[in-house]
């Protein structure tokens, strides 16, 4: 690999000797703003060039990107800010294989006149119906009775995706009844139970194990060499590659996760610990700072983010309509590395699923820093 500032490389370029694992292509999809679902091709043509054993994946987000290093054999530590996000690594990336059998079915949808019915009365009239909200309830009620917690995380993380679903463009910023959609798509017609029976068997199939030990963690970046829950301490400069793809500060709109997924991130811990906004419409919850938000502070963010994995292999995902620009970004890598490469490529994000979706044509970036 040549050690240019910038290149860019198409896919007969690069000597990659290894194929792309097909079983990626199997990883369950979010809705999520940013994902990398449809460039992973592109990333692990990128990565295959590179010898490397461990490998942090500092901004999770939906997971696949983890994923794909997970396929590849690597040992992957998986984190993210966001409780939901965990807790869908936790199903995916560190659970060894554990499934939902048809028995934890049973347990998950059964009737216990003791259950607790925060949802239905929090969200009464504002996403889903109310046979819809009193199936989250139960169903949560039930998950707290199971030992497993990769068994929990997997149930929780097909509850998520189950919520996506049945959203009309998987965001949760407008009030609406999704039985009032009249385009007849099947996943706005689905109840929430028959979407969760499914997606418990999607679940089921990505759970496997790699034959290494990986981690799931939520925690802030700067946090991660701080103690972390159940005594598990991270030593920030003992992975051979680091991937970062934190928010970064858009041209226009904003990047704020939670006004998006903020009901995801509450059903992911029934709210626990979570302050609600009452006044807002939707019972938005409060969002969390991020110094990556900011144009503020956005670039020494990235520059103390860079100085605290300068021992590993650095691999930043980015995009033309951010801030800080590509110039900026290389220049502070290369505070810290002495090789940085460029590599490109077209890409449009289709962010939703109605006929007025943003599609925003941009240029990815993945900034190798050696």
């Amino acid at each position: 690999m040549g050690h240019t500032s910038e290149m860019a490389l198409a896919t007969s370029d690069l000597p990659f000797p290894f194929s792309f694992p097909e079983r990626t292509r199997t990883y369950p999809q979010l809705r999520f703003m940013g994902s990398k679902f449809r460039l992973l091709p592109w990333i692990h043509e990128v990565v295959g060039q590179l010898e490397f054993e461990t490998v942090l994946d500092a901004f999770s987000g939906s997971g696949c990107v983890s994923y794909l290093f997970k396929l590849m054999g690597k040992q992957v530590i998986s984190n993210d800010f966001l409780h939901f996000a965990a807790t869908i690594a936790e199903a995916v990336i560190e659970n060894p294989g554990i499934r939902l059998s048809s028995e934890d079915l049973d347990l998950l949808l059964s009737y216990d006149p003791k259950h607790r019915r925060f949802i239905e009365r929090t969200f009464s009239g504002i996403f889903f119906t109310p046979r819809d909200l009193r199936f989250l309830d139960r169903t949560w009620w039930n998950i707290r009775k199971m030992s497993s917690r990769y068994k929990r995380s997997v149930a929780v993380s097909a509850l998520i995706r189950s919520c996506v679903k049945r959203q009309p463009r998987g965001l949760f910023t407008v009030a609406g009844d999704p039985e009032h959609y009249k385009d007849g798509r099947r996943d706005v017609q689905l109840s929430l139970e028959e979407h969760f029976l499914e997606q418990v068997s999607v679940y089921n199939n990505v759970a496997s194990d790699n034959g290494k030990k990986n981690y799931a963690i939520r925690s802030d970046v700067f946090d991660l060499a701080r103690p972390q829950p159940g005594g598990r301490r991270i030593d920030v400069g003992s992975f051979d590659l680091v991937y970062l793809d934190p928010p970064y500060v858009p041209r226009s709109d904003d990047n704020c996760y939670i006004k998006r997924y903020h009901f995801l991130e509450g059903l992911s811990c029934y709210w626990e610990n979570l302050e609600i906004l009452e006044s807002s419409r939707v019972k938005k919850v409060k969002k969390r700072y991020t110094p990556f938000s900011y144009r503020k502070s956005a670039v020494s963010a990235f520059d103390r983010m860079f100085a605290m994995f300068s021992e590993s292999v650095l691999l930043l995902s980015y995009s033309s309509n951010g801030f800080p620009d590509l110039g900026i970004l290389v220049s502070l890598m290369r505070k810290h590395k002495p090789s940085v490469e460029v590599f490109k490529k077209e890409h449009r994000y289709h962010f939703g699923t109605h006929q007025a979706a943003r599609r925003n044509e941009v240029t990815e970036y993945l900034i190798l820093g050696q």
